[in-house]
């Protein structure tokens, strides 16, 4: 969202960003769920949908026209029977908005946001009555969100911008494309390795953070991992795929599989036990990879891949 506004301002543009501040209860949209108005009518982002999304839209676009700049803290109440606030939504709970007017005069502050979002820079979003600011020193409150209201003229919405979650791709083929496509749009970075020169998947894939050419025998070389860390194994033969999964298996992941037939799996899996690796390694590896949906096209298998991965980061 952020590239959105910044190209926005950058054109001189205004923007106004809605953040959910705060939420009570059940409601469609979650601290941290963020929007964009641009002055030209274009849009990005969401706070939960719906009517009241709708209602949100059309006041950042009327504070736009009149020329608000303050912040304006906006709650929505869903119940149809509140006195006050109704959102037009039934879930019960409520949320709060935060509308805050970004000009030019800001571009320093999205240029770092959008770093930040492309997992490149580390720091804090901080929203209140004076504004937008993003900052590298830690606040009070170093992770997470931290949400403080004293009252209309005093308040503050703090944001970590942390570390995400990484996944690599080893293997630059023609599922790698819509499965960079997918996990670029689920919040990752998302870093594609091959050892062919001139690849056209791999010279093709706008959607990739980072591409690299990489030698395969080196791949455990390539990062230590965490629980960040989610790497996938879809080379162009059974050989380099196992050479890659011996690397990985004694890593801290987050997540680990390898493409194949089941065939293909059970082969490379006694080959490595047979050069010592445990079961209790090979037990960790999603393989074969994804949910098992009967996936045919390179699409199908990007998603029963993708909801395997939501699942294990969700857990």
């Amino acid at each position: 969202m952020w590239k959105f506004v910044l190209s926005r301002l950058e054109e001189g543009t205004p923007v106004m960003v809605i953040v959910v501040v705060d939420r009570q209860g059940s409601s469609p949209g979650k601290q941290g769920f963020k929007m964009a108005v641009a002055g030209d009518g274009t849009l990005a982002g969401s706070v939960g949908g719906g009517v009241m999304e709708y209602q949100m839209v059309e006041l950042a676009r009327k504070r736009l026209a009149d020329g608000e700049e303050g912040p304006l803290l906006k709650r929505q109440v869903h119940d149809p029977a509140a006195e006050a606030e109704r959102s037009g939504l039934i879930c019960s709970g409520e949320q709060t908005h935060a509308f805050v007017l970004l000009q030019q005069s800001d571009l320093n502050t999205v240029e770092a946001l959008c770093k930040a979002e492309e997992r490149a820079l580390k720091g804090w979003l901080v929203i209140g009555p004076g504004g937008m600011s993003f900052s590298k020193e830690a606040p009070e409150t170093p992770s997470g969100i931290s949400w403080q209201k004293l009252s209309e003229a005093e308040w503050r919405y703090i944001e970590a911008v942390e570390e995400g979650p990484c996944l690599y791709i080893f293997g630059g083929g023609h599922v790698s494309v819509p499965l960079s496509q997918v996990f670029r749009m689920l919040g990752f970075r998302v870093v594609v390795l091959d050892d062919r020169e001139g690849l056209n998947t791999m010279e093709s894939n706008d959607f990739a953070h980072e591409k690299r050419l990489v030698d395969y025998r080196r791949a455990g070389e390539l990062f230590a991992g965490d629980s960040n860390t989610y790497v996938v194994i879809m080379t162009v033969s059974h050989a380099t795929d196992q050479l890659i999964l011996g690397q990985m298996l004694g890593k801290p992941l987050k997540y680990l599989g390898m493409i194949g037939s089941h065939k293909k799996v059970q082969k490379i899996f006694d080959t490595l036990r047979a050069k010592g690796a445990s079961d209790e390694q090979l037990k960790k590896v999603d393989s074969p990879m994804g949910l098992q949906i009967n996936s045919q096209t390179p699409e199908e298998i990007v998603i029963s891949i993708a909801a395997k991965i939501i699942q294990v980061k969700n857990e």
